[in-house]
């Protein structure tokens, strides 16, 4: 059997590891626990969190151990990371309601029965710690000038980091280590802004336990010139199908660039490298093929077949026809309304097309908003009753964006 090392490497997961061979022979001996944790900081998960997924999916088929950590203590605190400013801080009821939800969407990607995985909640650790023992317990083994160094601190000490995100890290490699004495989990995976956080855990490990401890970063998924990707006009893509529709999630991958094909179809399905590489070597109007098999794969994985064989059909039906589809994102809005004309910069932002009206304004001034096929060419254009067809008119943003506007 394939050391699951060498697929998650060939498949262009890992960006850093702390022990290489070590891990690699570890993987391939042993079955290990490990664990990835999710502050629930929203009340869904988005794209990069599903690439994070997808990786411990592949480790579970492989027979090791995922410990999913809900991180219902840390996000009071909020991480640094990546951050230019300090995050909005989150009611404890909150916080509950979005670790359940994280909880359902993570169900889909990894087994949790007969004990194939283990699902925690770092609260149950985190909120009732004593701080004067736990600073004589965890805080002495951690060196400030070395914690300075970090880039997740380094990145905010212009605009100031205050002391509550500061002890982000210790909260962080405290997990590994009650993990690690709860379940014998022995290494801690995350995205590649998380190195710094994870080698703490490490480190503190081997420092109260005495043992051997690891830690894996993935690559963020980003486009070619290095923009993160998950972003969209209206904003994130998210994973919950009320946020984003499982087909604005479609035409999400349908749409990306042809430089990141094989990276997407590597990093987010499970099709095999030789059809990976197959499809990705396509060129011209033919990476578009890509493109579908791409858009279907991830739907499918986190919707389901019948949405994504749905969102085909409709991709499809607009792609060739510019037909309208019951699948298509629909907005409905009140007759009486259509009736009175609404100006297209307020039916712009109520479909989530745009996310502001200057964006609106760029977008016209661009010959880029079409209704039913009609250029847009003035912000005063209003949209009325007289251009339903069938109780739907059509509106087109770019080349490939399209949305119903459905009378009720």
């Amino acid at each position: 059997m394939e050391n699951v090392f060498d697929v998650l490497k060939e498949r262009g997961f890992i960006a850093q590891a702390t022990h290489e061979d070590e891990i690699r022979e570890l993987l391939g001996k042993e079955k290990v626990v490990f664990y990835t944790g999710y502050d629930p900081t929203a009340d869904s998960l988005h794209v990069g969190h599903f690439l994070q997924a997808v990786a411990m999916r592949h480790l579970q088929l492989a027979g090791h151990t995922p410990i999913v950590l809900i991180g219902g203590g840390t996000t009071m605190i909020g991480d640094p990371s990546g951050r230019t400013d300090m995050r909005q801080m989150i009611t404890p009821e909150t916080i509950k309601e979005n670790g359940e939800r994280f909880k359902a969407q993570l169900g889909r990607f990894i087994d949790f029965t007969a004990d194939n995985a283990i699902m925690a909640n770092n609260a149950d650790w985190l909120m009732n710690l004593e701080y004067i023992p736990f600073l004589r317990e965890i805080g002495m083994h951690f060196s400030v000038n070395r914690m300075l160094t970090a880039e997740c601190f380094k990145s905010r000490m212009e605009k100031g980091l205050s002391f509550l995100e500061f002890n982000y890290m210790i909260m962080q490699a405290y997990d590994f280590l009650e993990l690690n004495r709860r379940h014998g989990c022995v290494m801690q995976l995350g995205g590649d802004d998380q190195w710094s956080n994870i080698i703490a855990g490490t480190d503190l490990i081997r420092r109260k336990e005495g043992k051997q401890a690891y830690g894996m970063t993935f690559n963020l998924l980003t486009t070619s010139d290095g923009k993160k990707m998950g972003k969209t006009m209206a904003g994130a893509v998210w994973l919950d199908r009320e946020k984003t529709t499982p087909y604005e999630f479609f035409q999400y991958w349908r749409n990306i660039e042809d430089a990141s094909v094989e990276k997407c179809l590597a990093l987010l399905t499970f099709l095999p490298m030789d059809e990976v590489r197959r499809l990705g070597a396509l060129e011209g109007s033919e990476i578009n093929h890509a493109k579908e098999v791409l858009a279907y794969e991830v739907t499918k994985l986190v919707h389901s077949k019948e949405d994504a064989d749905a969102a085909m059909e409709a991709a499809r039906a607009l792609f060739t026809n510019n037909n309208a589809s019951a699948n298509a994102p629909t907005t409905e809005v009140e007759l009486p309304r259509l009736e009175s004309g609404i100006a297209i910069l307020e039916v712009l932002k109520e479909t989530g097309l745009v996310p502001s009206s200057n964006e609106a304004r760029r977008l016209i001034s661009q010959g880029g908003i079409s209704v039913n096929d009609i250029k847009v060419e003035s912000i005063d254009f209003n949209v009325t009753a007289d251009m339903l067809n069938d109780g739907v008119l059509m509106i087109k943003k770019g080349k490939k964006t399209y949305h119903q506007v459905k009378a009720i």
